[in-house]
């Protein structure tokens, strides 16, 4: 008898696994699109990073998977067979949140113009948006229309672009205040964690945003995104100038385990950059002119990447050529340490002397120039 229970219970399981892996599902249906066009999505959960494509039929696509709570999605659509590339930087992208739902998106020509329903998630989402005046994307969208609603003479008067920026910028602040007071008002929101997640900065304005943080709901200060605005917090303080920079152990490009430790009695430049950062690349040819100056001298950088894609990050180290230390765990914006350091922008950097302390902070161009000739010259 037992033993036919064992076989009745190996033959259920994988039918009892499946069933738990799909607790959402996203249906798609935008006008009667059909090959080539072709729908992508990438969504974090909980730190961990998914992706997954579709080919539409008619119009329709659907996604399936499993989240363990809130997941944030960016949502591609390529309607002409360019790849994926070209939709998420230039085409037809959104960006939401959802949960263990049956979300449908609806729309008659695009994503950027679909309706959800079956999301309770996505409406606490939007309610949140209204409430602190829209988000990232929509303000960028809105500065772009400020700027090109000008005259070609304006556009290139730097006054005209000032005021441009001016009021850009003042969106922004106005968006970081109502982020703060959202969260202030709504402790047991998630968007609440998300709220002071965005408008924490870096480095983070502690007086301001720990109280608040300390006020949300324990569930959603104990998610990842949870710990990693608790980890800034306190990076805040340990990563200043004048601190013992943080220890950290992390692979090189062959899978060899680089301390900080190991580089004690150099000035070593900790310096966190990734493959897809256009500035990060704009500054290596200096880089790489102040390492082949000093490294003779006890000079020394070790790069961190916030990529996820090796041969990406390969790529970029051999074509800029950059002949120093390179590790990285691949796990992207969560790479263990600039969670450890509190970066959310890059390039970022830290300066330390022989002893491992920090003496410089963001040094960029001619003011990491002028640092390192004063160290060594």
């Amino acid at each position: 008898m037992k033993r036919s229970k064992l076989i009745l219970l190996a033959i259920l399981l994988p039918f009892i696994s499946f069933a738990q892996v799909a607790n959402f599902s996203l249906t798609g249906k935008i006008g009667n699109l059909n090959k080539p066009a072709m729908a992508y999505i990438d969504y974090m959960d909980n730190g961990v990073s998914h992706e997954d494509s579709v080919a539409l039929v008619n119009g329709s696509f659907k996604f399936m998977g499993n989240v363990s709570g809130y997941a944030y999605a960016r949502m591609a659509l390529d309607h002409t067979g360019e790849g994926k590339g070209k939709a998420v930087y230039t085409g037809d992208v959104i960006y939401f949140y959802f949960g263990k739902e049956q979300v449908t998106i609806t729309s008659k020509d695009s994503l950027e113009n679909a309706v959800f329903s079956g999301s309770k998630v996505y409406q606490e989402y939007d309610a949140y948006n209204k409430a602190i005046g829209g988000t990232i994307m929509a303000l960028t969208k809105a500065v772009n229309a400020d700027f090109n609603s000008g005259t070609p003479e304006q556009q290139k008067d730097s006054t005209y672009r000032s005021a441009v920026d001016q009021r850009f910028r003042k969106n922004i602040k106005n968006r970081s205040d109502k982020q703060l007071l959202f969260a202030k008002e709504h402790p047991n929101s998630y968007f609440s964690l998300v709220a002071l997640s965005e408008a924490a900065g870096s480095p983070v304005d502690v007086a301001k945003v720990q109280p608040l943080f300390n006020a949300l709901n324990k569930e959603y200060r104990l998610t990842d995104m949870g710990k990693e605005l608790a980890q800034r917090i306190e990076a805040n303080g340990i990563t200043a100038v004048g601190k013992q920079a943080p220890l950290f152990t992390q692979n090189d490009v062959v899978g060899k385990p680089v301390s900080l430790a190991s580089l004690r009695g150099k000035v070593v430049l900790v310096d966190f950059w990734a493959s897809w950062c256009g500035p990060c690349r704009a500054e290596n040819p200096n880089l790489v002119k102040q390492y082949n100056t000093y490294k003779d001298k006890g000079f020394q950088i070790i790069s961190v990447s916030l990529d996820n894609v090796k041969e990406r990050w390969l790529e970029a180290i051999e074509k800029d050529k950059l002949d120093w230390l390179h590790v990285s765990d691949l796990k992207g914006w969560n790479n263990e340490v600039g969670r450890l350091y509190g970066v959310r922008a890059v390039p970022a950097s830290f300066l330390l002397d022989a002893q491992g302390k920090i003496i410089g902070n963001g040094l960029r161009g001619e003011d990491l120039n002028k640092k390192l000739a004063e160290i060594f010259n």
